[in-house]
């Protein structure tokens, strides 16, 4: 244990030392076991968003992270656990899509998800829409379900890396968050807790996502591939656009119908192609796929042969779901009112501010403020164009999903303001903006 005291801990920090390991370990367990206050912890997160961490500090709490809790054993799954994370962003319904497309080439998927906070969707608030749909499950409920069907997204407990749970909510109030050790801490913690062999990093760039830049996307990438390795996981992250939703759905239920629709083959053309980059190095960690060619060739295959429908069908009635929600969106949730936003002008969709579209679904209640608020599952809206698509006046720019008209009303304010015409053709970028050679994905 450290010779140094808390405050002497801080202290190092504030002044731009370096910690030992110790430091470290006791500072977390200190504040898990309540010993360490909020007002100490909220002095050392600011000591390191103005001062840093360096590598091996950044390991070093990881690990002390993964440490404060009990972790997963799926070592009665076979074959490699490979897991996905999103750095999160809008309309990003990926995992509902994704697990049971990989599920269905004999990969297992052994996901715990998390929930929305503020613009960005959570994954069990999309899947708890789901009419008779469970999150909760206990680890061994959760390893049988994977060895059974080869797929189950569930809650974190709360006894697995409760020392992000306790700082994620202290830097979410004191403006600690933007701080890539202590972000790259809280992501690579609840991965190797979680039981995860190797991991698929999907870092989001753009307007919707916290990383604004692609140099800002590469830093965060480069130092979350690194220290996952460095906790002997096999990691490889992909850049991806965030620069506009991803697919047209923005809101729980309306999302699900969208992934659904993506598993059967009749999804957006971006969400599908965010899926086959992400799966394909699934399969590759797995061993199932030689390359990510050959990835995406089989996940094809599962879509088209309808053996990604039929695994969705099954995950979902084996987790209390209706599974007639996979091929009939009405079985969903359904606003009582809907409202067509059309274009004020002729042109070209040049350009969304993609946290500002997801705020519109918030504003409609499709999102929550605080952790205790309740989500509208059927809130939300449809995107009827995207960027570079020709509109013409009149033509429907999105619908909009609420309970009442003045939401509806608070929705489109803000939608209208998140978008932006041109008189000239805007072509959208890639929606993979950078990946790793997939030569690591094999080593």
């Amino acid at each position: 244990m450290s010779d140094r005291n808390i405050e002497e801990i801080i202290e190092v920090k504030r002044d731009g030392g370096r910690h030992t390991e110790a430091d470290i370990r006791r500072l977390v367990s200190g504040y898990v076991a309540g010993d360490v206050p909020d007002y100490q912890m909220s002095a050392w997160l600011m000591a390191v968003v103005l001062r840093d961490l360096d590598h091996e500090e950044t390991v070093w709490l990881t690990d002390a992270m993964v440490r404060s809790g009990r972790t997963v054993d799926l070592s009665a799954i076979p074959g490699v656990k490979v897991d996905k994370h999103s750095t999160g962003g809008v309309g990003d319904k990926t995992t509902l899509a994704l697990a049971p497309m990989v599920a269905a080439c004999g990969v297992p998927v052994a996901k715990m998800s998390g929930r929305g906070l503020g613009h960005t969707g959570g994954t069990l608030d999309k899947l708890e829409s789901i009419p008779g749909f469970s999150v909760m499950m206990d680890s061994a409920a959760f390893a049988r379900q994977v060895c059974e069907i080869g797929v189950a997204v569930i809650a974190q407990s709360p006894d697995i890396d409760p020392a992000d749970k306790k700082m994620y909510a202290l830097r979410d109030v004191t403006g600690t968050v933007p701080s890539i050790p202590l972000i790259v801490g809280s992501i690579i913690s609840k991965k190797v807790a979680g039981g995860a062999d190797a991991i698929v990093l999907d870092v989001k760039v753009g307007s919707g996502a916290f990383m604004k830049t692609i140099e800002e996307a590469r830093v965060l990438a480069y130092e979350l591939t690194r220290t996952g390795e460095a906790m002997g996981k096999r990691v490889v992250a992909l850049l991806t656009d965030m620069d506009q939703p991803l697919g047209c759905a923005v809101g729980n239920a309306l999302e699900v119908a969208e992934a659904f629709a993506a598993v059967r083959g009749e999804g957006p053309e971006d969400l599908l192609q965010e899926c086959l980059a992400l799966g394909s190095r699934m399969l590759v960690f797995s061993g199932a796929a030689r390359n990510a060619d050959d990835g995406r060739t089989q996940l094809v295959r599962a879509i088209e042969s309808g053996r990604a429908a039929d695994k969705a069908r099954e995950w979902v009635a084996a987790q209390g779901g209706d599974p007639g929600v996979v091929d009939d969106a009405s079985l969903l949730p359904r606003a009582e009112h809907t409202r067509v936003v059309a274009a004020h002008e002729h042109g070209w969709v040049a350009h969304f501010d993609a946290a500002a579209v997801g705020r519109a679904a918030m504003a409609m209640g499709a999102g929550r403020a605080s952790m205790t608020d309740t989500i509208d599952a059927s809130a939300g809206l449809v995107l009827a164009a995207k960027v570079g698509d020709r509109v013409e006046d009149g033509a429907p720019l999105a619908t909009l999903h609420a309970a009442s008209e003045a939401l509806l009303d608070a929705g489109e304010e803000r939608f209208r303001n998140a978008i932006v015409m041109s008189e000239h053709r805007v072509q959208a970028r890639d929606l993979v903006l950078e990946q790793e050679d997939d030569r690591k994905a094999r080593s």
